[in-house]
């Protein structure tokens, strides 16, 4: 989801909005005197707040605040059982999990093996339209619950979900799938209590969740999202802060000045602007590590014929100067990619893009003509405003500009969410600015979601790309005997996309952030704050 926004998105991943914060205004609580509530920036919500509806960053958040899973990421992005006890498989196809007792929602219903499988029926439906719908087709039985557009549905939930008892939870897939524990720690998979069968659209506005904070208000759309500490939670004694105030902003630059004025907690994205400051601007209060979030510049190859031919793809790559957008726009804080999989993620492959993510304006110019180029030769890059885009997405458009030879402009939305609804309504047919952040940390989670022919219409697959022998060696990959040997296989997944583009990675995300005199110190994983971490002064 994360970074970028997640499936319909990163994410991560999510499609992951990642850097694309919201509004400066409201909340309460900046770094006065520590009363244990904390404020957070974040942008305004894709969504209202569903855990299976949430595929973005910023929603992300406050689904992971308010709702705990089966598994989560620890500080060392490793994945360790959550509220379940155990996550079992002998042939990793049919699974058991056993659930630790003691947790409920924040209505006081006890938390069941049923409540996760009316949750995630309910999220893979297709009748539901929910946005990590995608991530379920592991399950036996999706398919039946997803017949395609015009078809209804029949069947009342997937045959591969079973609760044993109150406690345990067996889940039957359509095939081996050894990294389904670690699916797990994304928030999609989180359960949820009865009331929300009868409301969904309600309880989106005021979720009651199983997880360490519940909501506190209802949410204030382009204000803020209010939380306070749930006392009931079984590791409530574990965490030190007393309420969560989730400011958003529409400007990067606001939150910041407000985080070094005292007015702001805890900001994860210092904008471009104070990169150069910000250690001295926040001295020994600052975050500075290594991220899931890859960004890219994407097509809407099934949808604009204009970007169809491979060779003009790769001549736009081979245009774009990634160190310098790295080294002078980022200051440092990017890395110019070189494949569709982060470097923290095992299968990483130095250098796998090779040429084609190579300066080389000699031969982007001999790709573009031979490819018959574009009509006008004019290309529009379009992105998010509110996630200090700008200056970078200027700086790729002017590089293939000079490079070449051909008019390039930057179109700015003024959310996230307007570009990703209009992407996703099929109203933008220009080249945009996109970015995934992992939902789990496999290779698997940085290629299904984005590249599948599923993720059209139930992931984040805005470019409408398909490719059977892609869609042949992901499945390969899902039901290899091993970790290693499904890596070998999403290498050979990661290849054909590599070959063909139909995204351009550009770069790699580190996380670069900062929180006021009210904190001593915070731990994040995923993109996402762990809570338990966050010591107060």
């Amino acid at each position: 989801m994360r970074g970028a926004k997640s499936a319909k998105w990163v994410a991560i991943a999510a499609v992951v909005a990642l850097g694309a914060t919201a509004c400066g205004g409201g909340g309460d609580s900046g770094s006065g005197s520590n009363d244990g509530i904390v404020s957070m920036e974040i942008g305004e919500p894709q969504n209202s707040l569903i855990p299976s509806n949430t595929y973005e960053t910023e929603g992300g958040q406050v689904i992971h605040a308010l709702f705990t899973g089966l598994t989560k990421l620890d500080a060392d992005n490793k994945v360790v059982n959550d509220l379940a006890s155990s996550v079992e498989s002998k042939d990793n196809k049919v699974w058991t999990i056993k659930l630790k007792d003691g947790y409920t929602f924040h209505n006081g219903e006890k938390v069941t093996a049923q409540s996760f499988v009316d949750a995630w029926n309910y999220g893979a439906d297709q009748t539901n339209a929910q946005q990590t719908n995608p991530l379920f087709n592991h399950i036996q039985g999706w398919s039946d619950l997803n017949p395609g557009e015009g078809k209804k549905v029949t069947a009342k939930g997937m045959s591969g979900l079973k609760a044993v008892d109150a406690s345990t939870l067996q889940v039957t897939l359509t095939g081996a799938f050894s990294a389904f524990p670690t699916q797990l720690s994304f928030y999609g998979f989180a359960p949820l209590p009865k009331v929300f069968f009868k409301d969904p659209k309600g309880f989106g506005e005021k979720p009651i969740g199983n997880g360490p904070f519940e909501m506190n208000g209802t949410f204030k759309h382009n204000e803020s999202i209010s939380l306070k500490k749930y006392d009931k939670y079984p590791e409530a004694s574990k965490i030190e802060v007393k309420g969560v105030n989730f400011k958003i902003y529409s400007n990067q630059d606001t939150a910041y000045k407000d985080l070094v004025a005292g007015n702001l907690d805890l900001d994860i994205t210092v904008p471009n602007s104070g990169l150069p400051t910000y250690k001295k601007d926040l001295p020994n209060r600052t975050i500075d590590e290594s991220d899931s979030g890859v960004g890219y510049i994407g097509f809407p190859i099934k949808y604009n014929k204009a970007f169809q031919d491979k060779d003009l793809r790769k001549a736009i790559s081979m245009s774009i100067d990634r160190k310098a957008i790295a080294d002078k726009i980022f200051l440092g804080a990017r890395m110019p990619a070189d494949d569709f999989i982060s470097p923290i993620i095992d299968g990483y492959r130095k250098g796998a893009c090779g040429d084609a993510c190579t300066l080389n304006p000699t031969k982007a110019k001999q790709l573009y003509k031979k490819s018959g180029g574009l009509p006008g030769n004019r290309l529009e890059i379009g992105y998010n405003a509110d996630g200090d885009h700008k200056a970078w997405v200027e700086a790729a458009a002017n590089q293939i500009q000079q490079n070449l030879g051909i008019k390039v402009t930057a179109k700015p939305f003024e959310q996230f969410q307007g570009i990703l609804n209009d992407l996703d309504a099929k109203k933008y047919s220009g080249a945009f600015r996109m970015g995934w952040n992992m939902d789990y940390p496999d290779m698997e989670n940085y290629l299904r979601p984005i590249f599948s022919k599923d993720a059209i219409t139930s992931g984040s697959n805005y470019a409408g790309y398909v490719n059977p022998d892609f869609e042949k060696l992901i499945v390969e990959g899902d039901h290899a005997p091993s970790h290693e040997a499904a890596i070998k296989k999403y290498q050979e997944a990661d290849d054909v996309i590599l070959d063909e583009m139909p995204y351009v990675p550009v770069y790699f995300y580190k996380t670069n952030g900062g929180f006021s005199d009210k904190i001593k110190s915070v731990k994040i994983a995923g993109h996402q704050i762990l809570w338990d971490s966050v010591k107060l002064s």
